[in-house]
């Protein structure tokens, strides 16, 4: 009996769902990487030459829609940045495992795996942010100047920052100590030019700066942590800067090099003095 082209066609792609291993492999571990609404979804495993994926993405009680650079992908990575559109709302995906590009695929539903739900507003983490350090005349106050971190969302040409997001929500934390101790002290602030007054004049401080939004969820607030910045200490003491030991080998070592120019200096003029008084012995006296 002869079979239609759908009909093998049909076969075909049975065939490759039920491979030697017994399927195609579905996705695993599917989760959502996002930094300043900079969104990538990934999971596991590494597609092969047997298979590709698609991509599928949708607000919730939306239709899904395919993400046009990630069907028949060869990689196990999408960045769904740009169709993120609508910040407030929360998003689920769906990973298709489908034949590789240029195979012809004729499946009602493919393998699939969906996705946790990801709501960019309050899942995004935010980088850490830059600052540069003033500190006043009379070094009793430190002024912080924070810039607010750029995002993956553009309006009107425009690349926003997190403030631009957040208004009002977006906070800032500085945790700051005395440089080479442990103590820390915290202060937050809505803008972000931070004053901490109060400082010890002429000490070094150390501060750090994350980004903190109290409306969200506990483990959510705070941002990724900035990197360290000293201000300068005025005239340190130079058993802040040294410690006992090195300064104790120091004094030893002075000493000792002074020993060793008396010593040398004494041993000079002594043999001075004995080449003088033995040249003065083998002079013959001269006839009055």
């Amino acid at each position: 009996m002869a079979h239609s082209p759908a009909a093998l066609l049909s076969l075909i792609l049975s065939v490759w769902l039920h491979t030697a291993s017994g399927s195609v492999p579905r996705a695993q571990n599917i989760t959502w990487r996002s930094t300043n609404f900079k969104t990538v979804l990934m999971w596991e495993p590494e597609p092969s030459e047997e298979f590709s994926y698609t991509v599928e993405l949708a607000a919730v009680g939306e239709d899904k829609r395919r993400i046009a650079h990630c069907v028949r992908s060869s990689l196990a990575t999408c960045d769904v940045s740009m169709s993120l559109t609508k910040l407030d709302a929360c998003y689920t995906a769906d990973v298709l495992t489908e034949p590789p590009r240029g195979t012809p695929s004729d499946l009602p539903e493919p393998p699939h795996s969906s996705s946790p739900r990801f709501c960019p507003h309050s899942d995004t983490v935010i980088g850490r942010p830059d600052f540069k350090l003033r500190v006043s005349e009379d070094q009793q106050k430190t002024t912080l100047f924070v810039s607010d971190p750029l995002t993956a969302v553009f309006s009107d040409g425009r690349q926003l920052s997190v403030r631009d997001i957040f208004s009002e929500q977006l906070q800032y934390r500085v945790t700051y100590r005395r440089n080479k101790s442990t103590g820390q002290k915290v202060h937050t602030s809505k803008s972000n030019e931070i004053e901490l007054s109060g400082l010890d004049p002429g000490e070094s401080y150390c501060f750090n700066v994350q980004a903190f939004i109290p409306s969200r969820t506990a483990g959510k607030q705070l941002g990724d942590m900035s990197e360290t910045q000293c201000s300068q200490e005025d005239n340190p003491s130079i058993f802040k800067v040294y410690s006992v030991g090195v300064i104790a080998c120091a004094i030893f070592l002075i000493l000792l090099l002074i020993g060793i120019v008396i010593a040398v200096a004494v041993v000079c003029c002594k043999r001075r003095k004995s080449s003088l008084k033995s040249g003065k012995e083998g002079v013959p006296l001269q006839n009055v």
